[in-house]
């Protein structure tokens, strides 16, 4: 189930919890086995070992979970941090140590054998609870019942996240679905893009790149261009991203149009395969994203449904 972009709803029926930046994953525990999968159902147990200890955490019991997995730095969230995690399969120990990972569990769609999608939200809440996950790398982290959520905002702003997420309490749990029934409010807007290019950079990144050419899909089905994000790389995101672009060399722009000349002329286009978070202060009247800012790859989104974020 995903949540809608929105602003903090009003009224009764509404719980809050703090947004968290990193990647959505399912953790299914069934005889003691463990297995972790992506947003796309792609398996990452052997990603995160720190996940581990989970089906002693449940004493014995089978659970079907959904949260985010996260990195930390100063006790915060941060997905830039995450990324030296997310591809690489099989982490070594010096890895598991300067980046550890951990599960924000804040969902259970399924107990003892039993689907529990269709209880209300506020149930599931209880029984996941009940569980009482706090350990090291898995923790419930709390909900907030009946609290305004735009009061909720001010707090996630305080304590440097990202954002909230309201939810009705009466809403079940719709796999797949993305629902008014959760609502995300992120304190500066996040939209994912595709990489169509990249422009070579100069001085300390002659190296590597100067910015990448970004778009997303219009209502036509045609993806557009939305601008260059030249900000918010770390260097090892940048050597992340060349290694990337290594096998997905084209010759011929994949946008449908848009692209100014005095970028399209010394660009370095690549199959629109890759997708990407990136923040960005707001819309143009023109449909070009103002200040964007890298935030990291999302290998669990696939870029067919990545569109054009509203202005």
């Amino acid at each position: 189930m995903l949540a809608t972009l929105g602003m903090p709803p009003s009224g009764p029926g509404w719980w809050t919890e703090f947004k968290w930046d990193g990647v959505r994953a399912v953790a299914a525990v069934a005889g003691g086995r463990l297995e972790v999968f992506s947003r796309r159902q792609t398996p990452i147990t052997s990603t995160y070992p720190e996940l581990a200890d989970l089906p002693e955490l449940l004493n014995g019991r089978d659970a079907v979970l959904d949260g985010e997995i996260v990195a930390l730095e100063d006790g915060r969230p941060r997905f830039g941090l995450l990324q030296r995690r997310m591809h690489v399969q099989r982490p070594s120990r010096a890895l598991l140590a300067a980046v550890p990972a951990f599960l924000y569990v804040f969902d259970v769609l399924a107990l003892d054998g039993e689907s529990t999608t269709a209880l209300p939200y506020h149930r599931r809440r209880d029984l996941l609870d009940d569980l009482k996950l706090a350990e090291d790398h898995v923790t419930t982290p709390p909900a907030f019942p009946d609290v305004d959520p735009a009061t909720m905002l001010e707090v996630a702003a305080e304590h440097g996240l990202e954002g909230i997420v309201a939810k009705r309490a009466d809403a079940p749990y719709r796999p797949g679905e993305r629902s008014s029934a959760w609502i995300k409010v992120p304190l500066r807007p996040t939209t994912e893009v595709i990489i169509g290019g990249w422009l070579p950079g100069t001085g300390r990144r002659a190296r590597t790149f100067g910015a990448l050419l970004v778009g997303a899909h219009d209502a036509d089905g045609r993806l557009v261009w939305l601008g260059n994000v030249g900000t918010g790389f770390t260097d090892d995101m940048l050597q992340l991203l060349l290694s990337r672009f290594g096998g997905l060399e084209r010759t011929t722009s994949p946008f449908a149009a848009g692209v100014p000349r005095e970028f399209s002329r010394v660009a370095r286009w690549v199959e629109p395969v890759l997708v990407a978070d990136v923040q960005y202060a707001e819309v143009s009247t023109d449909g070009r994203l103002r200040k964007p800012a890298y935030k990291g790859l999302r290998l669990d989104k696939p870029p067919e449904t990545v569109g054009v974020p509203r202005a």
